[in-house]
């Protein structure tokens, strides 16, 4: 047994004041560290300092590892001339995003509080180091492929790299499905794979740019000369009210969303599927600001992720939030503060139906602690003060083990 005693505490949900945990693998009880040292007298005993902080490991849902040697070879500012030059530099990019290169990936998270990760994945060549990675992680097996002639070759490779992650299973890692985007996965396959894989946790891109959706709504735009070009497509093949009635029964989360409308938002929040959001991503490719207050006036659960370094700098959460925090700056500063907070731990944990994500009795002791410059002096700015300063953390625990 362990007890960590602390200052400040941010719970999952709220800040807590002069408060400790007891934990071995899961988290046993929370209270004050008087109770908790009588209670467990023969606990490792750990009392932080008035700078620090004690809260849940953080949880990423949406990360692409696969093209993780980028640095400057993709081209921003609009999403179709990013995805021309990511088709341009696909081949080199996996190609020189080895072992190494995913394991440097998975450090970064670690060393910046990410216990928990969901690693979308095209072709299953990070499926060796995500095993082997000290996180929990939910493996994203990608579906991709527009063609109807194809369908049936793209389900078969779809389910022969579902079947090699599922001999993996465990607690610690967890194989699930990802359909790329509505313009991109026939209905057919889609229908295919859901069919068989009912109980996996789902992930798909959704309404990520404009280029999507004057495509997918109206059948025109850069879009269609995408398709022409590459595809021989001159249709689009699924309305986005089309795509979502095809996940019907299936809590989904639905990776941007950015231009969703009060439909689509309307039959999000109906269906209770999840939004990621990943701001910086949207903002380098020119996707624009996903509506916060409209998703939080639905009640709609939101999530943020870092998605991967093919359209980020970074696979820090402490990075989306800083970003996302100044993006929204309608929001009142300590309160979304709080709220992203959320975001990376209790919510995402719920979206993903784990027990994590809060320092509660009965849920696994994932926990971090992150030392601040100073001492607050009320619990009102500590979230403010996190987001704003927090940069690597201090100390990480998984099921109750140290990792650093």
């Amino acid at each position: 047994m362990k007890i960590i005693a602390a200052k400040w505490l941010f719970d999952g949900e709220n800040i807590q004041r002069d408060t400790a945990v007891a934990f071995d693998e899961k988290i046993a009880e929370i209270g004050t560290f008087e109770i908790l040292e009588t209670r467990y007298p023969d606990a490792e005993i750990l009392r932080l300092d008035d700078k620090s902080v004690l809260l849940p490991g953080l949880i990423n849902p949406h990360v692409h590892l696969e093209f993780g040697a980028n640095t400057t070879h993709l081209k921003y500012g609009d999403f179709m001339t990013w995805l021309q030059s990511v088709i341009a530099h696909r081949d080199e990019l996996i190609d020189a995003c080895h072992a190494a290169c995913y394991r440097r990936q998975i450090q970064e998270m670690l060393e910046t509080g990410t216990t928990t990760f969901g690693a979308v994945s095209s072709y299953g060549k990070e499926l060796t180091a995500c095993r082997a990675a000290p996180q929990r992680v939910i493996f994203f097996n990608e579906a991709i492929g527009s063609q109807p002639a194809a369908v049936d070759a793209l389900y078969s490779d779809f389910m022969q790299r579902l079947e090699e992650s599922e001999k993996a299973a465990s607690d610690r890692f967890i194989p699930a499905v990802a359909l790329h985007a509505p313009y991109s996965v026939h209905p057919v396959l889609i229908k295919k794979i859901l069919h068989e894989t009912p109980q996996k946790p789902l992930s798909a891109h959704f309404l990520e740019s404009p280029a999507e959706k004057e495509w997918l709504q109206e059948g025109r735009g850069p879009f269609k000369y995408f398709f022409e070009s590459y595809l021989g497509q001159s249709t689009p093949l699924c309305h986005p009210e089309a795509f979502l009635n095809l996940l019907e029964g299936r809590k989904t989360l639905l990776t941007h969303a950015v231009q969703a409308g009060e439909r689509e938002f309307d039959l999000i929040a109906s269906a209770g599927h999840a939004i990621t959001h990943c701001p910086r991503s949207n903002r380098l490719l020119g996707c624009g600001r996903l509506p916060i207050e409209g998703v939080k006036k639905r009640k709609i659960l939101w999530l943020l992720g870092t998605d991967g370094l093919s359209s980020n700098r970074s696979l820090s959460l402490w990075d989306e939030m800083r970003a996302a925090l100044m993006l929204h700056h309608q929001a009142p500063l300590n309160l979304f503060a709080a709220d992203l907070l959320r975001a990376v731990t209790s919510r995402a944990a719920d979206a993903l139906d784990l027990p994590v994500g809060r320092l509660k009795p009965g849920c696994f002791a994932d926990l971090v602690t992150v030392s601040l410059p100073d001492a607050p002096d009320n619990e009102k700015s500590v979230a403010t003060q996190l987001v704003l300063h927090t940069e690597k953390i201090d100390r990480l625990y998984i099921q109750g083990t140290q990792h650093v």
